[in-house]
């Protein structure tokens, strides 16, 4: 379960401005500030149930997007190989210039 949160969390990170502004709200409660569905149901106004039904659908909207898209797993790889690049260049004696545009990579995968 840990890991279908985390999963959630970074998909909600990665999709989370496409999702209505209460989804959001209740999602970022949720996974972000780790708030109790009693805590966030006392916050908005509605009951626990109704807490736990919108993170249903925004979980359920998010895995949506992942699936029909795949941009989120499509900057992991990406990331995971710019990785690689960065250890297999610092094993070699690259020019500067290569070096320098390796680390510029890198920095806007990272962003």
């Amino acid at each position: 379960m840990f890991e279908k949160n985390l999963h959630i969390g970074y998909l909600l990170d990665f999709y989370g401005d496409i999702l209505p502004e209460r989804k959001r709200s209740v999602m970022d409660m949720y996974y972000n500030e780790d708030l109790s569905l009693a805590e966030i149901a006392a916050e908005i106004g509605i009951s626990r149930q109704g807490v736990r039904d919108i993170i249903k659908k925004a979980e359920d909207e998010l895995s949506f997007y992942e699936e029909k898209l795949g941009l989120a797993q499509k900057l992991r790889n990406t990331e995971e190989h710019a990785n690689k690049l960065v250890s297999l260049a610092a094993k070699m004696e690259l020019p500067d210039e290569f070096t320098a545009e390796l680390d510029i990579l890198t920095k806007i995968i990272s962003e």
